[in-house]
């Protein structure tokens, strides 16, 4: 799964555990790269009702569900409610105290182009919008970096490398360092399980340290 992230706005949040923002922006370059095309938000919604709504694409953190989209010129606005557990009440505290400020959709890649570095979603299947804090955070990262395998199986050791320099904002040697050992490691599981994808993050932020 890879993640859309743009500086996105939580609009509002009502008394009544009621959430509205922006989950997507259309025609404009986010902090990966990636520009979501015209018409692909109107296909990935087809017959979608509602969509889980979590918390930094943690699929083992629901903290509620949106169940209202609106396109509009600007991308989409969604409407949602917070859960009554325990784990959205404090989502909602949070963002209501600004903590959780942003809003970031996770998506499958079904299509895409390349032009220059930026790439083009032209059809993507929309799984979950997160509440996160700010774009491109680390667990955010870790989402990129499972997607980068695409439909096309494993990257290259360069590919690998590239993406971890352009995307994810690593120096050549550590994105060298990472590539080596994370690569080899991805296949000896399935692309994108989470105990690559913890290894991953683990890896990065040690180099980072």
């Amino acid at each position: 799964m890879n993640a859309f992230d743009y500086n996105l706005e939580v609009k509002a949040i009502a008394d009544d555990g009621e959430i509205e923002g922006l989950a997507i922006s259309v025609g404009t370059l986010d902090e990966g790269k990636d520009i979501v095309a015209p018409g692909a938000v109107s296909r990935a919604l087809a017959g979608r009702k509602s969509l889980p709504m979590l918390l930094f694409h943690d699929h083992k953190r629901p903290v509620g569900i949106w169940n209202s989209f609106r396109e509009t010129s600007d991308g989409l606005e969604v409407k949602g409610r917070f859960s009554s557990s325990q784990a959205g009440r404090e989502a909602r505290e949070d963002a209501r105290s600004g903590a959780l400020g942003g809003l970031s959709m996770g998506f499958r890649t079904l299509r895409h182009k390349f032009e220059g570095k930026a790439r083009h979603l032209l059809d993507f299947a929309l799984d979950e919008i997160s509440l996160v804090t700010v774009p491109m955070n680390r667990l955010t990262l870790v989402s990129s970096v499972k997607d980068i395998t695409g439909v096309g199986g494993l990257p290259t050791l360069p590919e690998f490398e590239d993406a971890l320099r352009e995307v994810m904002g690593f120096s050549k040697s550590q994105a060298a360092a990472i590539a080596g050992k994370g690569l080899s490691h991805l296949l000896r599981g399935e692309p994108g399980s989470e105990p690559a994808a913890e290894y991953l993050a683990a890896l990065g932020a040690q180099l980072r340290a």
